[in-house]
């Protein structure tokens, strides 16, 4: 599917204050950025941003980090940040249920999602941009199958991509995958097994596993794969040991 150009993407991302325009300054120092010492969870190829929107607003003792390298696409995460609320997509009787700080949600001045904040990177910059283990936990959500053999080192959960994460990640720090290609999904146990992580779970069926499927948040693709009848499959993986 051809990606649409957004028309002056670039100029909104350059200005807006949830985007990071220079992150190689904070390698080492997110801290700065936050305001706080908390957790550092990144989402890569993050789209449009629904997923760590709604995580960013439910765990606010945690500071979320959304990594998109098309600026047509983050500017949408912008857009849907600065309308962003609570009670989008959850109901009130939800909201009541959960821990006061949930509920509360973090809210910054100027009533911005204070642990939140957007890089315009691609993937292969990672250590340019975080310092060994200041990072605890990796999202990757439906990312590019990138179904030719030769195209193998480009997928996200190669055992190239989780070099990299190792390099970023604590020491007992994981990736959460989720996606509905299944030939992607098992070429990604291959690749946790290969590169000596630690497998901590897995399912075919995400939606019908109980355990697993207990304060899922969907993406927007999930939901539309899901409604589909699609079954979307999911993986925990734990960085090898030094």
């Amino acid at each position: 599917m051809r990606l649409r150009n957004v028309k002056g993407a670039r100029d909104v991302l350059a200005e807006n204050p949830y985007v990071v325009n220079d992150p190689e300054r904070y390698k080492g120092s997110w801290g700065a950025v936050f305001g706080n010492q908390n957790p550092i969870y990144i989402e890569i190829g993050m789209g449009k941003g629904r997923f760590l929107l709604k995580q960013a607003e439910l765990n606010p003792e945690i500071n979320f980090i959304g990594i998109e390298m098309y600026a047509s696409v983050l500017v949408r995460a912008v857009q849907k940040a600065e309308g962003s609320s609570l009670e989008d997509g959850v109901s009130a009787v939800t909201r009541r249920s959960l821990p006061e700080k949930a509920q509360n949600a973090g809210i910054g001045p100027g009533g911005r999602i204070a642990n939140l904040r957007f890089l315009n990177v691609q993937a292969e910059y990672l250590e340019n941009l975080f310092s060994p283990g200041e990072v605890s936990r990796i999202y990757l959500n439906f990312s590019d199958p990138w179904p030719k053999a030769r195209h193998a080192k480009r997928r996200l959960t190669s055992s190239a991509f989780l070099s990299r994460y190792e390099k970023i990640l604590k020491e007992n720090g994981c990736v959460e995958f989720k996606t509905d290609n299944r030939k992607l999904f098992e070429f990604s146990l291959e690749s946790v097994e290969e590169s000596g992580w630690r497998l901590l779970s897995s399912t075919f069926d995400l939606h019908k596993d109980a355990k697993m499927s207990s304060g899922n948040v969907m993406t927007e693709y999930e939901q539309k794969f899901s409604e589909k009848g699609h079954p979307i499959c999911k993986l925990v993986a734990q960085r090898k040991c030094s």
